[in-house]
């Protein structure tokens, strides 16, 4: 247990020189870049689950209530 805090102290000078190389991102990611980023998920979990129908559903009903 002795030397558990230089080991911590290293560690942590690492991540620090490491976060300063890294550029820090600014704002907010891009409304295409996020639906981009989300579409292979949300194309994997219909086909897995079975959803076309409900997605049909969900969409007919919207319609709808939307008066189209």
């Amino acid at each position: 247990m002795a030397h558990a805090a230089p080991r911590t102290l290293i560690r942590e000078e690492g991540r620090k020189a490491y976060a300063a190389l890294r550029p820090r991102r600014q704002g907010r990611r891009h409304p295409l870049v996020a639906t981009l980023m989300a579409l292979p998920l949300a194309v994997l979990l219909l086909v897995v689950f079975d959803g076309w129908e409900t997605v049909a559903t969900q969409a007919s009903s919207v319609g709808v209530m939307l008066g189209r």
